[in-house]
């Protein structure tokens, strides 16, 4: 019955998305989607397959040539160095970058930003808690997993075969990086920054990571939402070994209401990942709805104490395997301290370290 209902809901909200574009870009090649914005993809592999990143005209430098500012750069690594190259010899030939923007950190976003301020010799732009966030988990690199971590998951409920696992993937976030760059120019909320011929409103969310920067043009009639907002595919939003106790739900409950209050609904969405589409308030309706739906099927299973690593099917539709581990005890974790913040369920750590979580 569940599964049919929320099916059904789905399609309505599908039903209230429009597509204006028919197909997306081929790797090197970029499509307008609004005067002087341009959509390019680059390569991701796996089940995302690739990331949206935008190329925005900022008039003339100095010298008199012809400037872009780019959104996001995509994954560190020679596949995507080489989608730069083949855009830079083609859609974007013979234009200089003025400045990179990145929406958040996470290696997709940020993760060329280093090599192209470097090869334009330009600034990169992003919020501080994002660059110093980014900068930290770097800095884990080549580290031994700490204690704390082992003793965060153990208490999640995970058996010794997936601590190993852990152990020896810890530090891989780095490993997705070109060199960053050692400065930046700080974005924060209500900032407007003119690129071009048009300003671009800095409207910061957080959850999926610390100070997410989505940027609005209102002339244009055009948002760039990063992970804020996607039509498809809801962001993972997660507590981690770092903040425990953390509540980044509320804080992303909390950011897509206040992007549905300050962005209207008539703007043309340029998300991370999926395809640019109509009906921004819509999907923001349907991803807080769908996390509150998701905590009421949370607070219904833990009547009886239940560890973390035992509610994921409240939460998820697909079998929870080794690969999605992490992702999954994360977006839990999200989800229970939610509604240990809402008072509506305690957790109680045993002699063995396990943590069991009850409805209150």
């Amino acid at each position: 019955m569940r599964d049919g209902i929320e099916e059904a809901v789905r399609e309505k909200e599908r039903a209230r998305l429009v597509y204006p574009f028919e197909q997306g870009p081929r790797t090197g090649e970029a499509i307008e989607v609004a005067p002087g914005v341009r959509w390019l993809r680059m390569p991701l592999g796996g089940a995302l397959a690739f990331i949206n990143v935008w190329a925005i005209d900022d008039g003339l430098n100095e010298r008199g040539e012809r400037q872009v500012a780019i959104v996001d750069t995509g994954l560190g690594g020679e596949a995507t160095q080489s989608a730069w190259k083949k855009a830079f010899a083609g859609p974007l030939a013979g234009l200089k970058v003025s400045r990179v923007f990145v929406t958040h950190m996470h290696p997709d976003h940020i993760g060329m930003a280093g090599w192209l301020t470097r090869r334009f010799d330009c600034r990169l732009w992003i919020s501080r808690l994002e660059f110093l966030m980014c900068r930290s988990l770097a800095a884990d690199t080549g580290r031994e997993a700490p204690r704390d971590a082992l003793t965060f998951f153990r208490a999640a409920g995970w058996d010794e075969d997936a601590l190993e696992t852990y152990k020896a993937r810890f530090g891989g976030f780095g490993r997705a990086l070109h060199a960053l760059p050692d400065s930046f120019q700080r974005l924060s909320d209500g900032d407007v920054v003119r690129i071009g011929e048009h300003d671009w409103h800095v409207v910061i969310g957080s959850g999926h990571s610390p100070e997410h920067a989505c940027l609005w043009a209102p002339e244009l009639k055009v948002i760039i939402t990063g992970d804020q907002v996607l039509p498809k595919i809801s962001s993972n939003v997660s507590v981690f070994p770092t903040e425990p106790n953390g509540d980044p739900l509320t804080d992303w409950l909390t950011s897509l209401a206040r992007v549905k209050a300050t962005v209207p609904d008539e703007v043309l969405v340029l998300p991370a990942h999926n395809d640019p589409f109509h009906g921004l308030h819509a999907r923001i309706d349907h991803l807080i709805g769908g996390h509150e739906r998701g905590l009421a099927r949370l607070h219904a299973l833990i009547a009886d104490p239940k560890r973390a690593v035992d509610v994921f099917r409240a939460l998820f539709r697909r079998q929870i395997d080794h690969g999605l581990l992490g992702l999954a005890t994360g977006e839990s974790l999200a989800h229970l301290n939610c509604l240990i913040a809402r008072g509506q369920a305690t957790r109680t750590r045993g002699a063995d370290g396990i943590d069991w979580y009850q409805a209150a």
